[in-house]
């Protein structure tokens, strides 16, 4: 063995070579899994499925490196099951014709299958199909794992046939197990101070595969001493933010963005805009997010916020990555401090909902014009009152379809600029009724 900061005079050698220390750490029962104890915990889904020997078609949804694969391939040998796995992305349906056949002669002999799916949701919707009388007949105990949300991305037969578990990204706690398991499989420790082990457990950024090979790296260093958090990260690169800019993560996101600034914190707004540029989301699309919300959860209350995300979005446009992205970040802040108002936004959605309702009602004749000789025979514009000869500029007439009760959808809220308009909207509303309108 070598010193505390050597590296190690042996490396564990397979029949076939080197094996890595991810799979050497490889938990052999349940029990040794890190992390995901609201999943195997004995009161939880799958620990109660094991004792009570009822173990259903799941489908474990989660971020790489949680465990999907090692506990799927834990189940089937707690169960006596025949383990199968196979890749969506390299299978096609002749491979899947052959491991169901396979899968039906183990049956006739007295053995089940846990057919382990990786990245199922890559199936198409017939292939996802083709699952279905196999897992009704009991040919297969079908185990999906997937990192996209289920909810989008299977067919409704197949989540209605198993069960969905989340598995969670990996606790600080976690990954510090993890490590100090990799470090009695290596027989030494890491040669770093307490603070550059903290920024390795960072590094990983929850993901349990990603701190083996990391940890795998920093044992193979032969150092003097123990390297401080600088040294690491100038010998380490940071691994990748989780992200698709068309998946789950993606939309988690922008959702927490848009949460934040509806929620007026400026600190986690920043913060989410911040993770969505690390991670390479396109500053446009964060642009035409920002005006929406501006619409959407400010509105009248304050209508220069409209402007702030138009002018933000314009400069970057013209100044680029990465000095254009400051204008986004400012008009992050503004429209999180912004006085909030969805006032217009109710009032749209229920008179949609009204038009919906009243189908083509024609407008009363009195508002309509008169070109022709015809069309004033017919009453059109009759009785019209023009406002400006009005007394205050203001008719009171009735707008609405004849028949149709008039009907209240805006109703300003007393922040910001709309309490103006609630007081030019209480005023009108007092002349209507002096004018008898």
């Amino acid at each position: 063995m070598a010193d505390l900061f050597g590296a190690p005079e042996t490396a564990m050698v397979g029949a076939t070579g080197p094996r890595p220390l991810a799979d050497r750490l490889r938990p052999k029962t349940l029990a040794e899994v890190i992390g995901q104890q609201h999943v195997l915990g004995p009161d939880a889904p799958l620990g109660t499925m094991l004792a009570n020997n009822a173990l259903s078609s799941l489908i474990f949804w989660g971020p790489p490196g949680v465990g999907k694969t090692t506990i799927a391939r834990l189940l089937a040998h707690e169960t006596d099951l025949h383990f199968v796995q196979i890749s969506a992305i390299f299978t096609g349906v002749p491979d899947l014709r052959k491991v169901f056949e396979a899968a039906k002669h183990r049956r006739a002999n007295g053995q089940g299958t846990l057919l382990f799916v990786d990245e199922i949701h890559r199936f198409n919707k017939a292939q996802q199909d083709g699952f279905l009388p196999h897992m009704e007949d009991g040919t297969i105990l079908l185990v999906g794992a997937t990192t996209e949300n289920p909810s989008f991305e299977l067919n409704a037969a197949v989540l209605s046939r198993a069960q969905v578990l989340v598995l969670e990204r990996l606790s600080k706690d976690d990954l510090g197990q993890l490590v100090a398991r990799a470090e009695a499989e290596l027989g030494r420790t890491l040669p770093l101070t307490d603070a550059a082990r903290a920024a390795l457990l960072e590094m990983a950024d929850g993901d349990g595969r990603a701190l083996l090979n990391l940890v795998e790296q920093v044992g193979s260093w032969r150092v003097e001493a123990p390297l401080d958090t600088d040294a690491l990260t100038k010998r380490l690169m940071r691994r990748a933010a989780q992200y698709d800019k068309s998946g789950d993560g993606h939309y988690n996101l922008i959702s927490a963005l848009h949460k934040s600034v509806r929620g007026s914190d400026p600190d986690a707004a920043l913060y989410w805009f911040a993770r969505m540029i690390e991670a390479g989301e396109d500053p446009r699309f964060l642009g035409r997010r920002l005006t929406r919300m501006a619409v959407e959860d400010i509105g009248l209350a304050d209508p220069q916020a409209q402007s702030v995300c138009l002018q933000g979005w314009e400069t970057y446009e013209r100044l680029g990555s990465p000095e254009g992205e400051l204008a986004l970040a400012q008009a992050v802040v503004y429209l999180a401090l912004a006085p909030k108002s969805n006032a217009v936004y109710v009032a749209y959605k229920a008179a949609r909902n009204a038009a919906r309702k009243t189908g083509s009602t024609p407008p009363p004749k009195h508002i309509l014009n008169a070109p022709t000789s015809l069309m004033e025979d017919q009453g059109y514009g009759a009785g019209y009152a023009y406002d400006h000869d009005a007394e205050d500029g203001f008719s009171g007439q009735n707008y609405f379809p004849d028949g149709m009760d008039r009907t209240r959808f805006y109703d300003p809220v007393e922040r910001g600029f709309e309490r103006d308009l609630a007081k030019r909207v209480a005023y009108f509303d007092k002349l209507r009724t002096k004018r008898g309108g």
